[in-house]
């Protein structure tokens, strides 16, 4: 009866990948807790909620990508009231990126783009005396290009003002005007994708402006998608140079109009991660990641409390959750 029940749940499985994703979706925990000497190149994956802070740790060298959704409501408007992560944000540099003076170094932040669940906590992270940031990637914010809904409803103009005053307040470099071509964060080779601004009369919404980030390490490719999407094109035009990928953060927290068919085609990845909490996503997309790549390695960091990826000195890559514990938060 068990192997008739057992066959009977894989055929659904198949022929119903949507439940497929509901399930893993919907899973509990199922990453190791990191062990204290775990070694290699680290991404971690913090759990802000649907929201994106990913520190990246390379051979004693620090970057921060997106620094999670922030408590200001700076339009003070009821709809844009959000549960802020920044304090567990700096909290957590404190405890894995501090030298023994408790000082964070980091060589480069980058907000992928203008929203708040992306870079509206890189304010307080950069006017924290105890950080020191050497320069900042952040594409110039144009509202003339944007829909009328986010011009009216969001905050992006005023998120963004606040990073650029932070970091002029600090004195911190900012590069707007970036291209492709790749550098160096300790053993990581870093390309920036989405660089340029393609003519488009219309209006879009500030997603579609997102850069993406290649991280690569001894044949190792990570990518990190922002809230990349395709309403315009984008994903179809980048999924050929981005390639092939072992880790891709799905772009957009998974919600639907980001991570098409195509793109999952094309960059094809080992495993996924997913940077929201629990079961917000698209079924959809999950559904479509988990038919084409024919696996069920999808962590979300909202079920693991963040997600550390160790890359080893052979390109394997090793991941593990339960990060965001025990973080020494200031009320």
């Amino acid at each position: 009866m068990k192997k008739v029940i057992a066959l009977i749940l894989s055929a659904v499985c198949f022929l119903f990948p949507n439940l497929t994703a509901l399930l893993t979706v919907g899973a509990t925990s199922v990453l190791p807790a990191a062990p204290a000497d775990h070694g290699g190149d680290c991404i971690h994956f913090l759990n802000t909620g649907s929201s994106d802070a990913i520190l990246i740790e390379s051979d004693g060298h620090f970057a921060l990508v997106d620094a999670g959704e922030d408590s200001d409501n700076p339009r003070n408007f009821d709809w844009l009231v959000f549960d802020g992560h920044e304090k567990e944000v700096l909290a957590y540099l404190k405890k894995h990126a501090a030298d023994e003076n408790g000082k964070v170094h980091l060589d480069f932040v980058l907000g992928t783009h203008a929203h708040s669940d992306h870079i509206g906590g890189f304010d307080t992270i950069i006017l924290d005396p105890d950080v020191t940031v050497d320069r900042a990637y952040l594409k110039k914010y144009d509202s003339s290009k944007i829909n009328e809904y986010e011009l009216e409803q969001w905050d992006n103009q005023e998120v963004y003002d606040q990073m650029i005053n932070a970091l002029a307040a600090r004195n911190v470099p900012v590069i707007s005007d970036m291209d492709g071509t790749p550098f160096d964060l300790g053993n990581f080779t870093v390309t920036l994708f989405n660089t340029d601004d393609p003519e488009n009369p219309e209006r879009v919404g500030e997603n579609d402006n997102s850069l993406g980030v290649l991280f690569e390490k001894n044949g190792s490719r990570i990518f990190l998608a922002g809230d990349m999407d395709d309403y315009t094109g984008d994903e179809t035009r980048l999924a050929p140079e981005i390639g092939k990928v072992d880790l891709l953060k799905v772009g957009h927290h998974s919600y639907a109009g980001s991570t098409t068919q195509t793109f999952i085609e094309t960059l094809l990845p080992d495993a996924c991660v997913i940077t929201n909490s629990k079961r917000n996503g698209s079924t959809k997309v999950v559904a479509g990641i988990v038919k084409t790549c024919r696996h069920n390695r999808i962590y979300i960091t909202g079920n693991e409390n963040g997600v550390l990826a160790v890359i080893g000195d052979n390109g394997d890559i090793a991941y593990y959750g339960q990060i965001f514990n025990d973080l020494d938060v200031d009320a």
